[in-house]
């Protein structure tokens, strides 16, 4: 596969990587049940096609996305893949969810990660969510560099954050990689996450680049009316009207570009985040083998001018 350095480090990450949210199973912000052998053979088999990174959260399942990843390449007999993962929510014994940046609660999450993954230091360790203060923000960031200083991470990136929050963070340290939600879906860090990206050598890795499911082929009204409760998706605007409607007439144009190239769908909506020249990679989630198959063979699809802006006329 095609690979490309993330910002200033030493990662040469390929276009497309594992993106562990759904196999998390059910939780608060979960995609459902989920069976872990399924998970297993969907981390293979996005290995054995060439991805390598893996991009997970501890709050993915709370805790059981990085052990299901940990099994996973337990089980792996080829190059080891860098494992991505994420802190800034937390949670209690009875399953509620929280949100700190505060340099202790980081620390703690650190070090259970380490242990959850079964690694001696995380590859690429991102704060989740920015806190509504931007001193406490600040705070969860200098905590991350001094856990790069002590050999616990190798890079230090940020997820979810705004131009002026990477701003105040690159004060500090130099920010990495930014994550970002970006999609045919949701286009706003356009105006200025990304142009901020680009001037100041920090890579970007987006998540949810078919719009969550939406942009995979496979959503119709009817399917989107019959998320199961404990999906998060029954809850989001963008599966609901007026916003549904639109984003069909988005799937239907990913669709016709994927018919004339012989592709998945959701080959071509991953492609087009990635025709952006600010992007460095794709966040692809897959529930099983044959989606990580079907998606995976397709991961150096590249967009022609013509196409990626049919898409987003």
């Amino acid at each position: 596969m095609i690979t490309k350095t993330l910002g200033n480090s030493d990662l040469a990450i390929t276009r497309f990587g594992l993106g562990a949210w759904a196999i998390g199973g059910d939780w608060k912000f979960g995609w459902s049940s989920q069976d872990d052998k399924s998970s297993i053979e969907a981390i293979h088999t996005a290995l054995e096609l060439g991805t390598n990174w893996i991009d997970t959260a501890a709050i993915y399942g709370l805790g059981h996305s990085e052990e299901i990843v940990a099994r996973a390449l337990g089980s792996w007999s080829g190059a080891r893949p860098y494992v991505f993962t994420k802190c800034g929510m937390i949670w209690n014994e009875d399953r509620e969810v929280d949100y700190s940046t505060r340099r202790e609660s980081i620390r703690r999450e650190c070090e259970a990660s380490l242990r959850r993954l079964g690694v001696d230091v995380i590859d690429l360790y991102q704060i989740h969510w920015p806190a509504d203060d931007l001193t406490e923000t600040l705070e969860g960031w200098a905590a991350l560099n001094e856990l790069k200083q002590e050999g616990k991470i190798r890079w230090a990136a940020v997820s979810n954050f705004s131009q002026d929050e990477l701003a105040a963070a690159s004060e500090i340290a130099h920010v990495t990689s930014l994550q970002p939600p970006y999609s045919l879906v949701k286009r706003s860090v356009e105006e200025a996450e990304l142009p901020f990206c680009a001037d100041h050598d920090i890579g970007v890795i987006v998540y949810s680049p078919m719009g969550s499911g939406l942009l995979t082929g496979a959503m119709t009204r009817e399917r989107a009316a019959g998320l199961p409760e404990n999906d998060w998706r029954r809850k989001n605007p963008e599966f609901q009207e007026p916003r549904l409607s639109a984003n069909l007439v988005l799937a239907e144009r990913v669709k016709k570009v994927a018919a004339d190239r012989g592709v998945p769908p959701g080959a071509v909506a991953a492609a087009w985040t990635l025709h952006h020249p600010s992007v460095t990679g794709a966040i692809i989630g897959v529930r099983s083998g044959r989606q990580a198959a079907e998606l995976f063979a397709h991961a150096d699809l590249v967009l022609t001018a013509e196409e990626a802006a049919s898409l987003a006329s």
